[in-house]
């Protein structure tokens, strides 16, 4: 298959490209290189490879390299609800407008696969969001989110992946995401300082992330026209339980949950990942392999820039 992705040299872009090249499809890689990123460098030798150095927000970079896509995977986005809320003019621009400019200008017979967040669920509740449960998101980027995976949803040939909270070891690394920045923290600091210690989420190795969409590539014709949410089925644990499971690979870490203050992102639900799990697809990586993947990891790139702000 001849695939573009856009936002390709981002933390899952990173590690998607090249698991798309290894599977035989050819890759049209479109980044702007915000972050002064290498992470597509092992690429390059692929014939089956081009990069693209540009703007999502190009419509004439889109539409040139749209023209001879089979699928579009839109990976390009202001991620996060901090960046977002740092720059809301250009996540509007990148994370609703550009997809809003994909679907108009690509042909039905394209296929889209749409990578969102379960952050739309907001505060959930008590039970398990399926897909089928309202959004109620408590961020700029979720509600962005939300509102270009129904315009994504509307048309013909589509899915979406709403993740879970991505972790692990990614060529375009990032700190700022909750697993790898406690691991970080476990190491470097010793301890962290909680707030709301009791909200809870979903988590899912970037390489597992990576590994859905080839997934939905294989058996597109069986899974288009839906959400799928994405996630460890056995991860749904708040922030409490995250500290506990890192502590048992790092014994010298501390935390404490802090009365007063506020966490920043709101979100506490519980997650329901059987729609995909009964598609067949199913994670290799689990929390655990993350947590000893990232304390590996650390002292290779230890740096206090690695985040979306």
């Amino acid at each position: 298959m001849n695939l573009l992705v856009t936002g390709a040299a981002g933390y899952l872009g990173s590690v998607l490209c090249p698991m798309l090249l290894q599977a035989g499809h050819e890759v049209v890689a479109l980044d702007n290189f915000m972050y002064r990123q290498t992470s597509l460098a092992e690429c390059c030798a692929e014939s089956r490879f081009t990069l693209v150095r540009g703007d999502c927000r190009d419509s004439n970079v889109l539409e040139r390299w749209m023209r001879y896509c089979d699928f579009i995977i839109p990976l390009a986005a202001i991620v996060g609800a901090p960046a977002c809320e740092a720059n809301p003019q250009d996540a509007a621009a990148v994370n609703f407008i550009q997809i809003l400019h994909i679907m108009a200008i690509r042909s039905p017979n394209q296929a889209v696969l749409f990578p969102t967040t379960n952050s739309g669920y907001g505060i959930g509740g008590p039970s398990e969001c399926t897909e089928d449960s309202p959004l109620n998101p408590v961020s700029l980027y979720g509600s962005l989110k939300k509102d270009a995976e129904a315009e994504v949803l509307e048309g013909e040939n589509t899915l979406s992946f709403r993740l879970a909270t991505l972790f692990g070891m990614s060529p375009r690394m990032r700190l700022d995401i909750l697993v790898n920045d406690f691991v970080h923290r476990a190491m470097r600091d010793k301890y962290v300082v909680l707030y709301q210690a009791h909200f809870r989420r979903n988590y899912l190795h970037v390489r597992d992330a990576a590994s859905v969409f080839l997934w939905a590539i294989d058996h597109f014709d069986g899974m288009k026209g839906k959400a799928y949410n994405v996630g460890l089925p056995d991860a749904n644990l708040t922030k409490w339980e995250l500290c506990e499971r890192i502590k048992t690979h790092v014994p010298e870490f501390h935390f404490a949950e802090a009365k007063v203050g506020e966490d920043p992102d709101k979100r506490d639900y519980l997650i329901d990942n059987s729609r995909i799990m009964a598609t067949g697809w199913k994670p290799r990586y689990s929390l655990d392999d993350g947590i000893r993947e990232l304390i590996k990891g650390y002292p290779i790139v230890n740096l206090p820039y690695l985040a979306n702000v």
